[in-house]
C-alpha cells in the first residue's frame, strides 16, 4: 500500500473555534457570555473560517512538491493530439492539365455564434491529373481466365459483358469482375466513370444492385466508396462517382502492368435481387472530378523571434501560440549570430550534450524553448551541457504548428471554407468525419502515471512493460496487450486499441483501425526503449462481432419503445472494446461472453422487470451478417475483444 501523505495541519473549523473558547478564561475572564448570538463568537468564528482556508492551502504543499519532483525526473503531461480527416478537393470543371492544391491550405468549418471555427490545414501539396485507361479484362470466376475486352470499349458497336459466368439455373454466378487499368496511381482520387449501355441486367435492383468497386493496394483488394451511381448498376447510360482511398499499388495482370481497378459481382443478400443477364457496355469515358488529401486540425505559425541571448546557461523562451505539435522536418531553432542563421538541433535532454553540440529542448505542451544548463559533479568540476547562444544572438523559431485537442473531432461534411481560393477548385468537403483529436494530460494524470514510470524505467523487457510505454507513445492509445512470442526468438506482438471519443452506438469496425500516424509514433517509441534483438510487431486486436436477440416483459404502462431503446444501448455499450465489461473499462482479453450475464445486465434497465431469453450470434461487421445458430455462450480467442453487431430486443 502507498504512504499516506499526512496534513501540515490538521485542525478543523470546529477545532479552531474550540481552542479559541478555550482561551478565554485565561485572557479575557470577565467574557462570559459565549453563546453563538455573542458578536465575540461571531468574531471567533470569522477568524476560523478564514484559518481553515490557511491551511487548506498549507495542506497542498506536498501536492505541489510532487509536482515539482516530477519535473525534475522529467515527467511532464502528455501534449493534445491532434485530429486529422481527409478533405476532398472538387474541380469547377474537368481539366485537361494538372492542378495543384499547395501544402499549408487551410479549410475551416462555418463559422457560428457559439466561436471560432475549427482550421484544418493540408499536410501535403495534392496535384490533380486526368487519368489514362489502358486496359481492360473481364475474368470468370471459376475458370479464372482473363479475357482482353480494352478494344471492344474502343470501337464504336462493340460491346463488353461484364460477367459470363452462368449457373444451372441461369443466374450469373459471383465473382466474375470487369478490370479496368490505368497508367497511372488513382490513390485518393474522385473518379467519374460515363457509361454507355442498355438496359441488359434484367432483375436487378437498380438502388442495390450486388457490385462491388475495388483496387489493388499491394496486398489485396479493398473496397472503394461509391459516391453516386446513375447507372442502375450499369444497366443504362450514366455515371458511377467513386472516392478511391489512399492506396492504389501496380499489379500485373496478363501481362500487363497497371493500376487496377475492378468491379465484382457479389452473393446477393437475403432478399436481394440478382442479375438473371449479364449487363453490357458499350463506350467508357474517365475523368478526375477531384482528389483527396490528408489533413489536420492545426495552424502554422511563421517564423518568430523569441528573443536575444544574455550569454547565461539555462536560458528559456516561450513562444507565442502554445501547444506546439511534434516538429516537422525543417521546424527548429534558428540562433542568428553577426548576421549568419544556423540551425540548432532539438533534443529530448541534455544528458549527452557537450559543451560545443548546439542542442536545445522544446516542450510541446508549455512551448517552451530551452537551451542546456552549466551542472556543479561531485568531484568539484563545472560542466556545460550543450552551447549557450552568444551574448546579443537572435533567438528564433523558423515555424511550427499548433493547436490539437477534441475540438478537432468535427463531423462528416462540416469542413466547407477555403481560407484561400484555388484555381479551378470549385469547393471542398470532408466525406467522413474528423479522428484523433485528444485535449492534453492534466496534471493529476500525470501525477498517477509518474510513479509508474519510475517504478518500471525506461526499458520494455516485460509484456508489461511493452503495454506501459505503448500507452505512454500517444494519447490516442486507449489500451494494449502485449502477447508473448509465439516461438523462441519470435517477435513480441503488441495489440492497440485505439481511443475512440465518439458516441459507441456509433462505432464500425473502421472506427478501430490505427492511423499511420498513430502506428508510426508507437513503433518508434517501441523502438527506443525496446531490448536491442527483440522483434515487435504491432498491430490491431480480432473484433469478434456479436449480436443479441433478446425476449424481455415491461410493466402495463411502460413505452416499449423507450424500454428497447435503453436496452439495446445497455448492451451495445456493454460489449464494446473500450466501454465494455462489468467495469465499464472495456471488454477483457480473454473474457467469454455468456447468455447468464447478459440477461443480468437487462433486468438492470430500467423498465424491465422479467428477461425470458437471451440469444448470442456471432456477427460478421464486415459483410453485416449473423453466423450460425442462436447459442448460450461465444468464447474469446487470447488476441480478440467482441464488438457489438445490430441487436434484437423483443418488449412484451
Amino acid at each position: 500500500m502507498t504512504i499516506p501523505a499526512p496534513d501540515l495541519d490538521d485542525r478543523t473549523f470546529q477545532d479552531i473555534v474550540d481552542e479559541a473558547k478555550r482561551l478565554i478564561p485565561r485572557y479575557t475572564p470577565e467574557w462570559t457570555n459565549h453563546n453563538l448570538s455573542d458578536p465575540g463568537v461571531a468574531l471567533i468564528e470569522l477568524f476560523a473560517w478564514m484559518s481553515e482556508m490557511v491551511l487548506f492551502r498549507v495542506n497542498q504543499v506536498p501536492d505541489r512538491l510532487f509536482v515539482h519532483f516530477l519535473n525534475l525526473v522529467g515527467i511532464t503531461p502528455f501534449p493534445p493530439s491532434v485530429a486529422r480527416a481527409d478533405l476532398t478537393f472538387w474541380l469547377s470543371a474537368v481539366q485537361d492539365s494538372p492542378v495543384s492544391v499547395p501544402a499549408g491550405l487551410q479549410v475551416t468549418t462555418v463559422a457560428d455564434a457559439s466561436g471560432d471555427p475549427v482550421v484544418f490545414t493540408t499536410n501535403s501539396e495534392l496535384l490533380i491529373t486526368q487519368p489514362t485507361l489502358r486496359a481492360a479484362l473481364t475474368t470468370d470466376a471459376e475458370a479464372d481466365q482473363l479475357v482482353d475486352v480494352y478494344d471492344d470499349l474502343r470501337f464504336p458497336g462493340a460491346s463488353v459483358v461484364c460477367f459470363t459466368s452462368v449457373g444451372e439455373r441461369g443466374h450469373l454466378i459471383p465473382g466474375d469482375c470487369l478490370i479496368l487499368g490505368f497508367a497511372e496511381s488513382l490513390a485518393g482520387m474522385a473518379l467519374r466513370l460515363s457509361f454507355a449501355a442498355t438496359a441488359r441486367g434484367i432483375g436487378v435492383d437498380p438502388a442495390r444492385p450486388p457490385l462491388a468497386w475495388e483496387v489493388w493496394n499491394g496486398e489485396a483488394w479493398i473496397a472503394t466508396d461509391v459516391f453516386s451511381d446513375s447507372t442502375g448498376g450499369l444497366n443504362r447510360a450514366g455515371e458511377v462517382v467513386l472516392m478511391v482511398g489512399p492506396e492504389h499499388e501496380l499489379l500485373t495482370l496478363g501481362r500487363t502492368a497497371a493500376y487496377w481497378l475492378r468491379v465484382r459481382l457479389l452473393q446477393p443478400a437475403p432478399g436481394q435481387p440478382t442479375y438473371q443477364e449479364s449487363p453490357r457496355i458499350e463506350d467508357l469515358a474517365v475523368a478526375a472530378l477531384g482528389a483527396t488529401v490528408a489533413a489536420e486540425h492545426s495552424s502554422t505559425a511563421v517564423r518568430e523571434v523569441l528573443g536575444r541571448s544574455d550569454g547565461s546557461p539555462g536560458q528559456e523562451f516561450v513562444v507565442g501560440f502554445p501547444p506546439v505539435l511534434p516538429r516537422r522536418a525543417g521546424e527548429t531553432v534558428v540562433v542568428t549570430d553577426a548576421g549568419n542563421p544556423v540551425e540548432w538541433t532539438e533534443v529530448e535532454d541534455f544528458s549527452r550534450s557537450t559543451a560545443t553540440d548546439p542542442h536545445f529542448v522544446w516542450e510541446s505542451t508549455s512551448g517552451v524553448v530551452r537551451f542546456g544548463p552549466r551542472l556543479r559533479y561531485p568531484d568539484g568540476s563545472v560542466r556545460q551541457h550543450g552551447r549557450i547562444p552568444r551574448d546579443g544572438t537572435e533567438i528564433a523559431v523558423s515555424g511550427y504548428r499548433h493547436g490539437g485537442g477534441s475540438a478537432g473531432n468535427v463531423g462528416s461534411r462540416t469542413l466547407t471554407v477555403m481560407r484561400s481560393a484555388v484555381p479551378y477548385v470549385s469547393g471542398v468537403v470532408n466525406l467522413r468525419g474528423a479522428v484523433g483529436g485528444v485535449d492534453g494530460e492534466s496534471v493529476a494524470e500525470a501525477k498517477i502515471r509518474g510513479p509508474l514510470t519510475l517504478r518500471t524505467g525506461q526499458r520494455a523487457v516485460t509484456a508489461g512493460d511493452f503495454e506501459r510505454l505503448t500507452l505512454e507513445s500517444s494519447i490516442e492509445v486507449a489500451r494494449a496487450r502485449c502477447l508473448p512470442s509465439a516461438t523462441p526468438g519470435g517477435p513480441v506482438r503488441l495489440l492497440v486499441v485505439p481511443a475512440v471519443r465518439t458516441d459507441p452506438a456509433t462505432h464500425q469496425l473502421d472506427d478501430f483501425a490505427l492511423s499511420a500516424p498513430l502506428l508510426r509514433r508507437i513503433t518508434e517509441h517501441l523502438d527506443a526503449h525496446r531490448i536491442v534483438g527483440t522483434a515487435v510487431e504491432v498491430g490491431t486486436p480480432f473484433y469478434q462481432g456479436v449480436s443479441i436477440a433478446a425476449l424481455v416483459h415491461a410493466p402495463a404502462g411502460r413505452p416499449m419503445a423507450l424500454v428497447r431503446q435503453r436496452a439495446m444501448a445497455a448492451l451495445t455499450r456493454y460489449i464494446h472494446p473500450l466501454t465494455g465489461g462489468a467495469d465499464a473499462a472495456g471488454w477483457l482479453f480473454d473474457a467469454d461472453l455468456n447468455a447468464a450475464a447478459l440477461a443480468q445486465l437487462l433486468e438492470s434497465v430500467e423498465g424491465i422487470d422479467r428477461v425470458d431469453e437471451v440469444q448470442l450470434f456471432e456477427y460478421d461487421l464486415r459483410t453485416g451478417r449473423r453466423i450460425g445458430a442462436g447459442r448460450d455462450m461465444i468464447r474469446l480467442d487470447r488476441h480478440s475483444l467482441f464488438l457489438s453487431g445490430p441487436h434484437r430486443v423483443v418488449v412484451r
